[in-house]
């Protein structure tokens, strides 16, 4: 070699670093590990690159035609192809897209709500075969970008721009391999460089007696260092009573841990407490967020570099929030994003395209439309979200909720503040699904209607909490005549508690959960027992009419029928042999109020599936829940704006962080380091 050909190669060498060294890692791609081949779609799809084909003319009335889905059948992914978390190999003659929940890169996220402007992929391949880049706009519909011609070992670089993505869009990439296998040494989003350090992170985790779980996620978060790169600390607020430090093999995972692992245990404050408590201490030991998560999940650790790396970048200090799959169904999309509908303040889907328990086996990301729509919060859920210390110091803790609503309220809290929430794609846990819970049932009936109605009077912004009241007291009517006399009495104690003013709030967080159980006890509808064998056989006196049972009214007929009922049931005496014996057994997906409502007794699954209770109508104690429930929202509706006042003068010392201290104080059991 010539002395000039090597200057010149010396040269180019030392461009490409240059080169290099101007942009920072935004995404890596990642792959799953072998024990979790259920989802390898969301990391990967087999075939050719299908999608949304948009109509170009309407359908000769006026109206937009509707997008026709293209598809095509897909392939089971090999395992041993998957070569490591960055790494995997395209069979000859084969096509994978990266078009991929975990893999494409979200781009209108980052055009929004962060100060990327272009971004850069760089995939590096060993063999011979093509890397083709795609975007597809708001509406779904895909385009292709670029293609590159690869062979040997190849580095390729897409320079690609953020401006289109204005209202929603991602970017992604396929790999065709050609008659020998193509090999993707690994892929990265890259941005332009910048000189600021990386926030540091307390990682906090609240458990009530899911061991397993915790030590899962803690050998998980051992495994990956670059998820634990920027973590200054693991907490973990044990408030149950099997701890966590006493299970087997606990000590190992804190020594792998190499010091960060920190557990304090502390009385039952519920969630709230919990993750009150991560916040706290994120603030005292000085780091940039916390990072709450839930106990029963198992997290892509992935998402922890991502949830930070986007949160650097914002415009604007951000909650950055992950999503929920199913952990038991592992492709399925519990919700894209959340709002809070400002008239019901009831969570709400934002767009009516949306759908909830989406499966990314049946509709891939490129075959979903509405995910390519960007998707603006109110709020994330706590199974999974990025909070930065700053705000906390602003606009305080969350608020003495004990369980239910303090996700929700933060969110909108800080938005009041100028502090937007972003549920990012591409990450996300997965947790245990509430298919299989129905917490307006029993016990934590309580602190969803306590807890919606002090949200309203945080935040609502109609007169009188908008519908709030009205659709409260149908609430407790539905329960009443379905004989859920325990949740409906749960439902007035939570009225009774926001009518005292928000001072009673953090005396509550650890007396009114064994008040609750205590109460429950002593009514039959609450108490379950494992087996159908535990209560007597059903009988009925009567066989129903034509054979059929309780139909559901229409629209139409609903209010004379609802009072038709009503006054059936608070004025006929329980007769025959409904007091001594069940009617029928009624399965928990058949529990609806209007079925309910025509028995006089009847014996219930529960929602888990592990044993069921006995329900019977008691017309006196009907009566007296009546009126109470009556006379609770009255002066709920005549005091909503002297109770609205009090609540939003109180907001900042019940979640200040003085105020929690002393909480904490008070309940902290010990530590552990």
């Amino acid at each position: 070699m010539s002395m000039s050909t090597a200057n010149h190669k010396e040269e180019a060498n030392a461009v490409t670093e240059d080169v290099a060294a101007q942009w920072s890692v935004l995404q890596r791609v990642i792959l799953p590990s072998a024990s979790q081949m259920d989802t390898a779609p969301l990391y990967m799809d087999m075939g050719t690159a299908t999608g949304i084909q948009l109509p170009t003319i309407g359908d000769g009335d006026g109206k937009a035609a509707k997008p026709r889905t293209i598809s095509s059948p897909t392939k089971e992914a090999h395992v041993e192809d998957f070569l490591s978390r960055h790494s995997t190999s395209v069979r000859s003659g084969e096509r994978v897209s990266f078009g991929t929940y975990f893999n494409a890169f979200p781009a209108s996220y980052w055009r929004r709500w962060t100060t990327v402007e272009k971004v850069r992929l760089q995939v590096r391949t060993q063999g011979t075969g093509s890397v083709i880049v795609y975007k597809s706009n708001a509406r779904g519909s895909l385009q292709r970008v670029d293609t590159r011609r690869v062979e040997g070992n190849s580095e390729s670089h897409f320079e690609l721009s953020l401006a289109p993505f204005g209202d929603g869009g991602w970017y992604w990439f396929d790999l065709l391999a050609g008659t020998e296998p193509l090999v993707m040494i690994d892929a990265e989003w890259q941005g332009t460089r910048v000189e600021k350090t990386p926030g540091s992170v307390t990682l906090q985790i609240t458990t009530l007696n899911k061991t397993d779980f915790c030590l899962n996620n803690l050998r998980l978060l051992a495994d990956s260092s670059e998820a634990l790169a920027h973590v200054q600390e693991i907490l973990i607020v044990d408030q149950g009573t099997q701890k966590l430090s006493d299970a087997q093999g606990f000590e190992a995972i804190k020594e792998s841990l190499g010091g960060k692992l920190r557990i304090i245990n502390q009385s039952n404050l519920g969630g709230s407490g919990g993750f009150a408590r991560g916040m706290f201490e994120a603030v005292e030991n000085g780091s940039d967020y916390v990072l709450l998560m839930d106990d029963d999940v198992v997290v892509e650790p992935e998402s922890i570099v991502r949830l930070l790396t986007f949160a650097d970048r914002c415009k604007t200090p951000t909650l950055v929030g992950g999503h929920m799959f199913d952990l038991y169904n592992r492709t399925v999309l519990h919700t894209f994003g959340e709002v809070v509908n400002p008239y019901r303040f009831q969570p709400a889907l934002p767009s009516e395209d949306m759908i909830l328990g989406h499966d990314f086996l049946s509709s891939n990301l490129r075959q979903t439309s509405w995910l390519h729509r960007r998707c603006d919060v109110d709020y994330n859920g706590w199974w999974m979200c990025l909070i930065p210390t700053q705000v906390i110091k602003e606009i305080g803790l969350s608020l003495p909720l004990f369980i239910k609503w303090d996700d929700a309220e933060y969110g909108l809290r800080a938005k009041a503040h100028g502090y937007p929430t972003v549920s990012l794609p591409g990450s996300a846990v997965w947790h245990v699904s509430w298919i299989d819970k129905d917490d307006l049932v029993g016990w934590q009936a309580y602190f969803h209607a306590r807890n919606r109605v002090v949200a309203a009077l945080l935040h609502s912004p109609y007169e009188f909490g908008g519908d709030v009241v009205r659709a409260s007291q149908f609430g407790d009517v539905k329960h009443m005549v379905s004989m859920q006399y325990a949740t409906a009495q749960g439902r007035q104690w939570a009225l009774q508690d926001v009518l005292k003013g928000p001072d009673a709030l953090p005396d509550l967080l650890s007396t009114k959960l064994p008040e609750i159980r205590s109460m429950m006890s002593g009514h039959s509808d609450a108490v379950f027992r494992p087996n159908p064998e535990d209560f007597p056989a059903p009988k009925m006196d009567k066989p129903p009419r034509r054979g059929h049972g309780p139909s559901q009214p229409s629209r139409i007929t609903l209010l004379p029928w609802a009072a038709k009922t009503i006054a059936r049931q608070l004025v006929k005496p329980v007769t025959g042999t409904s007091s001594e014996r069940p009617q029928t057994t009624i399965a928990h997906q058949d529990n609806r109020w209007w079925r309910m409502a025509q028995y006089d007794s009847a014996v219930v699954t529960n929602a888990e599936g592990t044993g069921a209770s006995w329900y019977r109508r008691d017309p006196k104690q009907l009566r007296t829940m009546l009126t109470e429930s009556g006379r609770l929202h009255a002066a709920l509706l005549r005091e909503w704006g002297v109770l609205s006042q009090k609540y939003k003068a109180s907001m900042n010392e019940l979640t200040s962080i003085e105020s929690w201290r002393k909480t904490f104080e008070q309940h902290t059991q010990n530590e552990i380091k």
